[in-house]
């Protein structure tokens, strides 16, 4: 084949399905194991997911008012909410609550409608205050130390939370009536029918899931990671439906303690593990990175931060004296065998301190030292990640004082 013929779609496909077998035979999945066990844990996900659990509850009759204000305004896609509430939330939630659960929430939302404008403006405050509670919460997962601004948080989660319901509604309609037609023309029986919405279902669940992890952190998230995270989401709310499913059918405690009422505890139940699902797939995206290096974190030892600040310097000074457009936060990370959300946090910080820049070409960022090491005081850095100022450490700040980066720097 010449050099200058494109493979063709199906051979292109063949080498990222290999790709993406290789990736999957040499994973570390025992390091992945490690990890999740260490992060939910250290970061306190456990309260994390118990927080978002309190919440949810609190915005499901909101956002399911929207979702239907959104429906009464366009009436030709009025078909469409029979479709999502059938297909997505039914089988997003086991089978022993499913109805329950939809038929209360439609009918609390429809009579929300009936609140008044300073009804639903509280309605809708509690739905976007969910929104940034998530957003806080994965921004904690990669690290971020500075979210994005409120009034662009509010509109992206605001454009979520109307036109999401309404492209759902579309894709399964779409996707119905496409299979009732192939069923009128090909004779499909139901059970190949239910198979294909499955499909449909849990693509639709991976899409959701990688856009999360995706767009809400405010850093560069490659969208090969966040789908690593998407598909961990998918799959593992599977599992945790049909296990939960299983315990509900096999040991019937929740309707023997709590009767009729059983519905509102296995609803809390099942919301909390939908949030460690998706808290552990934000795990799986932000350490997707050093997962794939097999690099490892770097305990917390007295200025371990201060020692890397000074590592990053000297690597981002070699790479100008060699001539070199920058180094990515991968390069960093694989020189210095660290963890890139370990570094990122203090690169940060030096870029505050406009030492580093930060250049976003092609979905790609570079860092570029901006300062003289020889000339440029370390007063600040000394101050900032290894002793703050006081009277006590006074003699010793002034015996310092006269210190450059470039005294610092291997």
């Amino acid at each position: 084949m010449s050099p200058l013929t494109k493979p063709s779609l199906p051979a292109a496909w063949s080498d990222q399905i290999g790709e993406l077998l290789r990736t999957l035979q040499d994973w570390p999945w025992l390091d992945t194991l490690r990890t999740l066990r260490q992060r939910f844990r250290e970061d306190h996900l456990g309260l994390t997911a118990s927080s978002l659990t309190f919440t949810t509850l609190i915005a499901l009759v909101p956002l399911v008012t929207v979702m239907l204000a959104v429906f009464s305004a366009f009436p030709m896609f009025a078909g469409f909410q029979g479709a999502l509430e059938k297909y997505f939330l039914q089988n997003l939630i086991p089978d022993h609550i499913a109805k329950p659960v939809t038929a209360a929430l439609t009918q609390f939302a429809r009579q929300a409608t009936r609140l008044g404008s300073a009804g639903l403006a509280v309605l809708l405050l509690t739905a976007i205050a969910l929104m940034l509670t998530i957003d806080r919460a994965l921004n904690g997962i990669w690290r971020v130390r500075r979210p994005r601004p409120l009034a662009q948080r509010v509109l992206v989660y605001w454009a979520g939370i109307t036109l999401g319901p309404l492209l759902l509604g579309v894709s399964l309609a779409a996707t119905t009536f496409a299979l009732k037609v192939s069923r009128q023309w090909l004779g499909a029986d139901a059970d190949g029918v239910a198979a294909v919405l499955n499909v449909v279902q849990f693509g639709l669940v991976v899409a959701a899931a990688t856009g999360l992890f995706h767009y809400v952190p405010n850093t560069w998230v490659r969208w090969r990671h966040a789908l690593a995270g998407g598909l961990f989401v998918a799959i593992g709310l599977e599992l945790a439906k049909h296990l939960l499913g299983w315990y509900l059918a096999r040991v019937p405690t929740y309707e023997s303690v709590y009767g009729a009422f059983a519905t509102v505890p296995i609803l809390l139940v099942w919301v909390y593990c939908v949030w460690v699902v998706v808290l552990l797939g934000a795990v799986i995206a932000a350490y997707a990175p050093s997962l794939r290096m097999r690099i490892g974190r770097r305990l917390a030892t007295p200025g371990h931060r201060f020692e890397l600040a000074v590592q990053l310097l000297a690597q981002l000074m070699k790479a100008r004296r060699d001539g070199a457009n920058g180094l990515s936060l991968g390069d960093m990370a694989t020189a210095l065998r660290t963890d890139p959300l370990q570094i990122e946090p203090v690169l940060d910080q030096l870029i505050d301190f406009d030492w580093v820049g930060r250049l976003d070409e092609d979905g790609a960022q570079r860092h570029v030292l901006l300062c003289d090491p020889a000339t440029t005081p370390a007063a600040r850095l000394l101050d900032e990640l290894l002793l703050a100022p006081s009277t006590t450490t006074a003699p010793l700040r002034e015996r310092m004082g006269t210190l450059t980066l470039g005294d610092l720097l291997p």
